[in-house]
């Protein structure tokens, strides 16, 4: 019966978050921050997942960017947890297909998101240079899920360069964005679904010490840690 009323909830309320973020987005398209009102009205469906989230972000970046932000991408409740992290004057980087999708796909059109076409090496490359010019031009951060996809429980996936090399081009900062583990952490049928921790680590510029590949392996590395970390957290209040 909870499980009943919580999606029945979730899907009105997720609906009523979509019309009021057309009607921001049709008063300011393309808004710088857009996604970042996105990331707090969509992260404010966790409370009726009964999931507590604990958000921690470190001055240097509150004070600003543009950074390449990085996150673990885990699984579809991603849009309603981890977004939560968005910063002021940032924009994803997501599938040009998302837009197709019936009043979502245009808020994260209008929202001023990059759309890319991973069919198409070439289109792919001139979405490195939009980005790479968003950053310098605009001061826009740019967010990334380096696994391409979602883990579902499978760990940390590797990372696709794409994040990188932009990072390289822009010469901007790489932040991680971690989250805790949530697979199969959310039941429906149970009112307290415990804390996800969401960390945001301080920026690192990626200098001349290491190539692009090094690099992706670093951050995988420091993300992987980064988890572990929050994970061991949560465990020892159990």
């Amino acid at each position: 019966m909870l499980a009943l009323l919580r999606i029945v909830i979730i899907f009105f309320y997720f609906l009523l978050i979509n019309l009021v973020l057309i009607l921001v987005c049709l008063l300011r398209p393309f808004h710088r921050n857009n996604v970042y009102v996105a990331g707090k009205l969509y992260s404010s469906v966790s409370f009726f997942l009964g999931l507590k989230l604990d958000v921690r972000v470190p001055d240097s970046v509150k004070q600003g960017g543009p950074f390449v932000f990085i996150a673990n991408h885990q699984n579809s409740y991603d849009l309603l947890t981890i977004c939560a992290a968005a910063q002021q004057g940032t924009v994803t980087v997501g599938k040009k297909s998302l837009k197709w999708i019936p009043i979502f796909g245009q808020v994260y059109w209008l929202s001023g998101n990059i759309m890319i076409d991973r069919d198409n090496s070439g289109k792919a490359q001139d979405t490195l240079t939009t980005a790479a010019n968003k950053i310098q031009n605009r001061k826009l951060s740019v967010w990334f899920f380096p696994e391409g996809t979602r883990s579902y429980g499978r760990g940390l996936l590797p990372f696709k360069s794409g994040a990188f090399r932009l990072a390289k081009v822009a010469n901007a900062p790489v932040v991680t964005i971690a989250a805790s583990n949530l697979h199969n952490k959310v039941k429906l049928n149970r009112w307290d679904n415990g804390t996800l921790i969401i960390e945001v680590s301080e920026p690192q510029l990626m200098d001349s010490s290491k190539g692009t590949k090094a690099w992706v392996g670093y951050f995988h590395q420091q993300m992987t840690q980064q988890i572990e970390k929050l994970d061991g957290e949560l465990a020892e209040h159990l």
